[in-house]
């Protein structure tokens, strides 16, 4: 699969798993809620404390397996190298990315404030990877 294709489908489809890598090597899954930023990374918000930021830290190889809202529709499994951006170069970046998965915030003022009390930072993720091609 192309990688405009895939970011197609995550422009459009927001539920994923997120696949990031433990020290001992195993894989740690989390449901998050992704989108596409303009210039064409996989984002994803999360608070600074979660362990999948220290996961991504150490090694910033991740896969999201995106689902539609129907779970065993159609899907999409994207792969990159992710980076942590941190508040505060992180914060029109969250305004940004909340836009992409949920439209207009009813009170800007009052989401900035969220973002720095949950001490939320974002998911930065540049494809290497998409598929499937084909349904199994």
């Amino acid at each position: 699969m192309d990688f405009e294709r895939a970011r197609e489908f995550v422009r459009e489809h927001h539920h994923a798993v997120m696949a990031t890598v433990r020290a001992d090597g195993r894989p740690a899954l989390s449901p998050i809620a992704c989108g596409i930023d303009d210039a064409g990374f996989v984002v994803v918000s999360t608070r600074e404390t979660a362990r999948k930021v220290a996961h991504v830290r150490r090694d910033p190889h991740v896969a999201l397996c995106v689902l539609d809202d129907a779970f065993y529709g159609t899907w999409v499994q994207v792969e990159g190298q992710a980076e942590v951006v941190s508040l505060p170069e992180a914060m029109e970046l969250l305004v940004a990315y909340y836009r992409s998965v949920s439209g207009e915030h009813p009170d800007w003022e009052e989401y900035r404030t969220a973002m720095e009390r949950d001490q939320r930072v974002l998911i930065r993720i540049d494809l290497d990877r998409a598929g499937p091609d084909v349904q199994g």
